[in-house]
């Protein structure tokens, strides 16, 4: 086949651009920075005009590459799914800096939600828990503390989107959508509803007439601006990232399972039809939704995974590259007792205090570069720990796991995981499985392939394999040790 789809990738710490063939081969990458803002402890903003620059700047030499517009069948996008862009639709520019899906500074707005006893009612029809988290409470603060933004609400000129809202408006010159994947993190959503409720909306003191539509998370959205990329491209896939990832894993019969190491670590478990409900604070969200039918998945999130390596490279300068981590690991036997409990943005699933921070614990004059970062590494491994025990307690064992992000790309930290979790894991060659994700999306939604499992059979390949080799005496230590650090955070 030679049909290829431009992904657009958004993340956290910078946008991507990405070329895969619908065989599944990666044929070029763009990739820019993205600033992180960082205006106050727990506050964590992007501006939305440069993701918006930036990411267009990618998806043209990506054009290039490809040999033209023409060139391209569709394009798909994928995004850090609860980050919040507040706009005006009559002048199609951001109304103020957007709130990242890691800002805290809404716990107050939830604690008092929880106080009025609202979060069981919230959680039965969202499937989500009152944390900043999400998006609702940002659309909140946002109205309560920016003009701009509550002059736009007076005047019915207010849009409040995710990322891919966002992209999409920009793109489309005004479409204003919103896939199911995304709409499903932002408290406004009921799992088994079609559009955002009356009800949250009111809740949360969202107005419902500044929120996009909910559709399919593939299907015909609209086209480019010819003026953009040179000629109209399609656009045919939406989803959310982690949703994207648990597709690009293959992760599309119910009980698979897949975990992403990214800027947080997040594990999804594909339920089916089955509307999910947790015991154990888990989440419920929508994996995807075709022709108007959802599929749902099981989610529990890390807020702190491989921006803990980022903070010990930039922010304290322990490390020339985030790649060292591994070398360093693999120079000493063991942490000599260090600790880390990555909290620097609270602890999500499933403990979910969002005043917690991180704990550096069992220092002592031994302590080195390598043993703080073994112990960074080392987390990873105990915070899925924490997840697999909340999975099988909703009834959601695993019986193996499957990863990928840029940190999975650490042959250490993909055996030390299956050595904690006593499972085999699973990691893909192409470690970039949200792209892949979005790429299967778009292609079904351009009709190259009839279904999603039919893309995954054409564009996935066969994944490398890590099986457990600790001493279950050395296991118990090291969840031991954590436990105790946790408790300190």
């Amino acid at each position: 086949m030679t049909e290829t789809i431009l992904v657009l990738d958004e993340g956290t710490t910078s946008t991507r651009a990405m070329l895969l063939t619908a065989d599944g081969k990666l044929r070029g990458s763009a990739q820019q920075e993205l600033t992180q803002y960082y205006p106050a402890p727990g506050q964590v903003e992007h501006d939305a005009t440069e993701i918006w620059h930036r990411t267009l700047a990618c998806a043209r030499e990506m054009v290039e590459k490809a040999g033209g517009a023409h060139r391209i069948a569709a394009i798909g996008i994928t995004n850090q799914r609860e980050t919040v862009v507040a706009w005006d639709t009559g002048t199609g520019e951001p109304l103020a800096r957007a709130l990242v899906w890691q800002d805290r500074r809404t716990a107050n707005i939830c604690e008092t939600l929880k106080s009025a006893g609202h979060e069981a009612e919230v959680q039965k029809h969202t499937g989500l828990l009152l944390d900043p988290y999400f998006s609702g409470t940002k659309m909140r603060w946002l109205l309560d503390n920016d003009p701009a933004v509550k002059a736009a609400d007076d005047a019915g000129t207010l849009a409040l989107g995710t990322i891919e809202s966002w992209l999409i408006y920009k793109l489309t010159g005004g479409t204003f959508i919103s896939d199911a994947s995304n709409a499903s993190r932002t408290l406004l959503l009921p799992l088994s509803g079609g559009q955002f409720d009356d009800g949250l909306c009111t809740l949360f003191g969202v107005p419902k007439a500044a929120l996009a539509e909910v559709v399919d998370s593939s299907g015909a959205f609209g086209s480019t601006l010819p003026e953009l990329l040179g000629a109209p491209i399609p656009i045919t896939g939406m989803v959310g990232d982690q949703q994207a990832a648990t597709i690009g894993q293959g992760c599309l019969s119910p009980g698979e399972t897949k975990a992403t190491f990214g800027t947080g670590a997040f594990i999804l478990a594909n339920k089916g039809q089955d509307i999910p409900a947790s015991s154990n604070r888990l989440l419920g969200t929508v994996l995807y939704q075709d022709s108007g039918t959802r599929t749902y998945a099981l989610e529990g999130a890390v807020f702190v995974a491989g921006s803990l390596v980022q903070w010990l490279r930039d922010g304290l300068g322990l490390l020339g590259t985030a790649a060292e981590t591994e070398t360093l690991a693999r120079s000493i036997d063991d942490t000599g007792g260090v600790v880390i409990v990555p909290a620097m943005s609270g602890l999500g699933a499933p403990h979910w205090q969002p005043e917690a921070r991180g704990v550096i614990a069992g220092l002592s004059f031994a302590t080195g570069r390598a043993q703080i970062a073994r112990a960074a590494l080392e987390a990873m491994a105990h915070q899925t720990y924490d997840l697999a025990q909340a999975f099988a307690a909703d009834g959601a064992e695993w019986t193996s796991l499957k990863v990928d992000g840029g940190m999975s790309a650490n042959d250490w930290m993909a055996q030390d995981i299956a050595n904690v979790l006593g499972l085999p894991v699973e990691r893909p060659q192409f470690v970039e499985t949200t792209a892949l994700g979005a790429a299967m999306m778009a292609a079904k939604g351009a009709g190259i392939f009839a279904s999603l499992g039919e893309a995954g059979e054409a564009m996935r390949g066969s994944p490398d394999r890590f099986t457990p080799s600790m001493d279950d005496s050395i296991r118990q230590a090291r969840l031991a040790a954590w436990n105790k650090a946790l408790a300190a955070a």
